[in-house]
């Protein structure tokens, strides 16, 4: 699949107020500093659809892009150790598992984990309350500069031997680097067949 057209339609503060269209949905959840905008103006060809910010936890709201007409890319609050108080991110928290159980129109959570780092914990977290609710997830792994190759490698094995024990099965993964521009055509063939 080839995005041709990306447009932000705006942004959310819980699932009830987001658009009533039939639309499908995938949502990009990741930590604070994983690269979420960075990796949606990757895939989406523009340079600054979702805005990209060195301070973790700009991202507060559900935000919406509609992909050709025929999607939804669901941006959600970062989760982590943005700087924010700790009843912040519970509310964070809170809204997304609301959406998770509740929006009809999610197909799948793509769960962002930094490739050039072991194990997070609240990473390690996330995946098992997704698991818990059984839904439907694929891990993409980003910051994977193709100079980091074997490290790369390393780092998606010891995450999934992570969940190993957490979680009742792995779920598939994709590794993906905005700056070396690898790994758009895979997630999006892929993305193709979800959104049918």
């Amino acid at each position: 699949m080839f995005i041709k057209e990306a447009i932000y339609t705006g942004s959310y503060v819980d699932w009830q107020k987001m658009p009533q269209e039939a639309l499908p949905e995938l949502a990009f959840a990741g930590r604070s500093n994983v690269g979420k905008s960075s990796l949606i103006n990757y895939l989406c060809n523009q340079k600054k659809l979702a805005h990209t910010s060195s301070q973790p936890g700009k991202t507060q709201t559900f935000n919406f892009y509609k992909i050709n007409k025929q999607w939804n890319l669901v941006d959600l609050p970062g989760y982590g150790f943005a700087k924010v108080s700790q009843q912040m991110r519970k509310e964070w928290l809170q809204r997304m598992m609301d959406y998770f159980e509740n929006r009809q129109q999610l197909r799948r959570v793509c769960q962002l984990i930094d490739s050039r780092i072991p194990p997070q914990a609240a990473d390690i977290e996330f995946a098992m309350a997704l698991s818990e609710l059984k839904i439907q997830t694929v891990l993409i792994f980003t910051k994977a500069d193709t100079k980091l190759k074997n490290k790369i490698k390393g780092s998606v094995a010891a995450f999934e031997n992570e969940l190993k024990g957490k979680v009742p099965f792995t779920p598939i993964h994709f590794v993906t680097s905005a700056s070396d521009r690898v790994g758009s055509e895979q997630f999006l063939e892929w993305a193709k067949d979800v959104i049918k």
